[in-house]
């Protein structure tokens, strides 16, 4: 395989420029216009010709553009760096869109995370990689091409040790519904392994019709304990304040909360910042320029780029992954 060469949009820079200093490589330069009709242009301005090329770009909505225009300039570009000659091209979206709708819940129901798997493999690519994925079964099924699914929760594992190792316990971990009762179990085993101790589990119910949520019944015991809430998107920070609520009701001495994903949309801030935890922890998937108060994150660039590094060179990514 050829050098590998590093791009992203240009409201991607900042976080591919971590990425980069990660790697060890600079971001390629490219072209982004927009014309007065609201069309795009976007190409490679560095040589890609036998290049082992990397997309690196979240895709969401912000003030600068939607998630369709971003998803749009990422299909360009990928179909540009093919005309361009690239010999292989890699997708790295750490935040991939539309993955949270995997399955049909209503008559003639979409399913646009397979259509954006469509839309990506036409356009060129060899290999999407994301992070913390909705639902890996639906990511891996859409895809006809190769996938590599990032995991977070060691970075978050971390955060954990430095804040619990001399909490005197016990500690529970909790999945604020049951969706995610596997991502959970699997941090719960592995934070149990890093401090040494048992770590207990629990989940809280949630039923969600349209845009209403119900439900909120806490399963476990957390009297007197440490509670790491544990997910993989914090969006409206509704679903996870059900969960607040539910454990303190029950009686949890200290609440920590690890998210994959900070998207914080509408009014997530406020409502985050009025509950009783000590900590919101979530990764830089997602820009996070507006955190405040009780929330914070982690870098999860390094990552990112370890990844780059093993695929370029044929590694052993699979580690990365589990």
């Amino acid at each position: 395989m050829g050098r590998i060469k590093l791009f992203s949009l240009d409201v991607g820079a900042d976080f591919a420029g971590r990425v980069a200093a990660s790697l060890g490589e600079p971001v390629s330069r490219h072209e982004e216009r927009q014309f007065d009709d609201g069309e795009c242009k976007i190409r490679p301005l560095d040589d890609v010709e036998g290049a082992d090329v990397f997309l690196v770009q979240s895709l969401y909505t912000d003030a600068s553009s939607c998630v369709d225009q971003k998803l749009m300039r990422c299909l360009f570009f990928i179909g540009a760096l093919r005309d361009a000659g690239a010999a292989r091209v890699t997708a790295v979206i750490p935040y991939l869109c539309y993955a949270r709708k995997e399955r049909r819940t209503r008559l003639r129901d979409p399913l646009p995370s397979r259509y954006l798997a469509s839309f990506l493999e036409v356009a060129g690519v060899d290999v999407v990689v994301t992070m913390d994925v909705h639902s890996l079964p639906a990511f891996e099924n859409a895809f006809r091409c190769r996938t590599v699914h990032l995991v977070s929760y060691p970075l978050m594992i971390e955060v954990a040790r430095m804040r619990l190792s001399a909490d005197p316990g016990p500690l529970v971990v909790l999945s604020p519904d049951e969706g995610g009762i596997k991502r959970a179990e699997k941090f719960r085993l592995a934070l149990g392994d890093q401090l040494g101790v048992p770590v207990s589990s629990a989940f809280v119910e949630k039923y969600r019709s349209g845009a209403l949520l119900s439900g909120g019944t806490l399963i476990g015991e957390v009297k007197d304990a440490t509670v790491i809430i544990v997910d993989d998107l914090l969006a409206t920070g509704n679903t996870v304040a059900r969960a607040v609520e539910a454990v303190t009701k029950g009686g949890a001495r200290r609440i920590l909360v690890l998210c994959a994903h900070g998207q914080f949309n509408r009014d997530a801030h406020t409502t985050m910042a009025r509950l009783p935890v000590e900590s919101i922890v979530v990764t830089n998937s997602l820009p996070q320029s507006q955190l405040q108060g009780n929330c914070e994150w982690v870098d999860c660039a390094p990552l990112i780029a370890e990844c780059i590094r093993r695929l370029h060179s044929n590694g052993p990514v699979t580690e990365l992954t589990i």
